[in-house]
């Protein structure tokens, strides 16, 4: 199985267009961070987790050329705008897009994009089936999920186990309930935003010391704002186990 980390980037703290920070300015590839999404690969299954704003950019960047099905972690527009443009891959391959999420992330689509949910519709709109998540894991295709619960401030938020990769985006705080599901883990993704306390993600510091509490063998920093830093002078800073994740970093589990 093949991950690909889309984007590793977030909209909290990065302009939208550069600001001549030196992050926005570097020739490094690697500091050039789009909205956070991963990609996953299995034999029979291609899934995106989380399509944002760039979505339709990162699946051209990616060559995806068949897709299965988003699962959403949450509601919120960087993890959600990109939706509209499943259409091209409801042309490709003649079928509806399998969608997972919760309840409450479903709302939020509805309200976001009426159009596709109309009864009556018009012609050319996202086609999609709805699966309904919880906490408790689900497959799609030959793909298993393991849903965990994490907050997002007061907003609960899904991160994944598939195997012994975790994806955890958007966290501030973990119950040891769902840190249990973490056990045994090899390689964790782990939101880490900026050196600065935030209300809602974990800061730099904060993450590094979850990521040595669970100890995976690899953990992956992602939902990275320019505050931060450039990727080289931030990877320096790592303890070993640690590293920055990469839009276009490729990881085989």
């Amino acid at each position: 199985m093949t991950i690909t980390f889309l984007g590793t980037g977030t909209s909290q703290g990065v302009p939208v267009i550069a600001c001549g920070c030196e992050v926005c300015t570097s020739p490094d590839k690697r500091d050039k961070r789009l909205r956070s999404s991963v990609l996953v690969e299995s034999d029979t299954t291609t899934v995106v987790i989380d399509s944002g704003p760039d979505f339709r950019y990162q699946m051209l960047r990616a060559n995806v050329q068949k897709l299965d099905a988003l699962v959403f972690t949450h509601e919120h527009k960087d993890h959600v705008a990109g939706m509209d443009d499943i259409r091209a891959f409801n042309y490709k391959q003649q079928a509806p897009m399998d969608i997972y999420a919760n309840a409450r992330v479903q709302n939020t689509l509805k309200r976001e994009f009426p159009y596709v949910f109309d009864e009556h519709k018009y012609p050319g709109i996202p086609q999609v089936n709805l699966h309904t998540i919880t906490t408790e894991p689900f497959t799609v295709g030959d793909i298993g999920f393991t849903p965990i619960e994490v907050m997002h401030y007061k907003l609960p938020v899904l991160g994944f186990r598939i195997n012994d990769f975790t994806y955890i985006t958007d966290a501030k705080t973990i119950a040891d309930s769902e840190k249990e599901k973490l056990k045994g883990t090899k390689i964790l993704v782990l939101n880490a935003l900026q050196k600065q306390e935030h209300i809602s993600h974990f800061t730099f510091q904060e993450a590094i010391d979850f990521a040595l509490e669970i100890g995976a063998e690899t953990t992956y920093f992602t939902h990275i704002s320019h505050r931060l830093g450039k990727h080289a002078d931030v990877s320096a800073e790592l303890p070993a186990g640690i590293e920055l994740a990469y839009d276009g970093l490729k990881l085989t589990i």
